[in-house]
């Protein structure tokens, strides 16, 4: 199992389409206060359908809390502004993925606390959904893996 961590998370519908990618892939997912959005929004809940009764979100004030609470062996910062491609890793069950807030992206005092990667885009391009770099990084992760945490 690995954990999803958003920091800061801003708009709703994106949560809700990662509950759902938590829910099927077995993932952890945990929310970094400030949320951008009330956890009954409508379209929190429209995004993750009736998925949110599988997935323990787990809401946290702020990143120190989440790590004193769970002491993860292994995070990873995604981010645009990482050198190193996101298949270039072996990853292990109990790894951490931590993903920025939208607008903005991580911030640097987080990521140069952790080995950060990205995903490859073209030159031009600012950054993907947050939801589908979320179920890129998670699913290859759970492919080295031999998903096994959901088989």
């Amino acid at each position: 199992m690995f954990n999803v961590v958003l920091f800061e998370p801003e708009i709703p519908p994106n949560t809700g389409n990662i509950i759902r990618l938590c829910a099927n892939s077995g993932c952890q997912l945990h929310l970094i206060e400030p949320l951008g959005f009330d956890m009954d929004d409508r379209l929190l809940r429209r995004a993750g359908l009736d998925y949110r009764e599988f997935v323990d979100v787990n809401i946290h004030a702020d990143l120190n809390t989440f790590l004193q609470k769970y002491e993860p062996t292994r995070v990873f910062a995604v981010s645009t502004k990482g050198l190193s491609n996101y298949d270039s890793y072996t990853y292990l069950p109990g790894d951490t993925f931590i993903f920025g807030p939208e607008t903005r992206g991580l911030p640097d005092k987080v990521r140069e606390q952790f080995e950060v990667i990205r995903i490859p885009m073209r030159a031009q391009s600012r950054s993907l959904n947050l939801a589908n770099a979320a179920a890129i990084v998670v699913y290859e992760a759970l492919r080295q893996t031999g998903f096994s945490s959901i088989r």
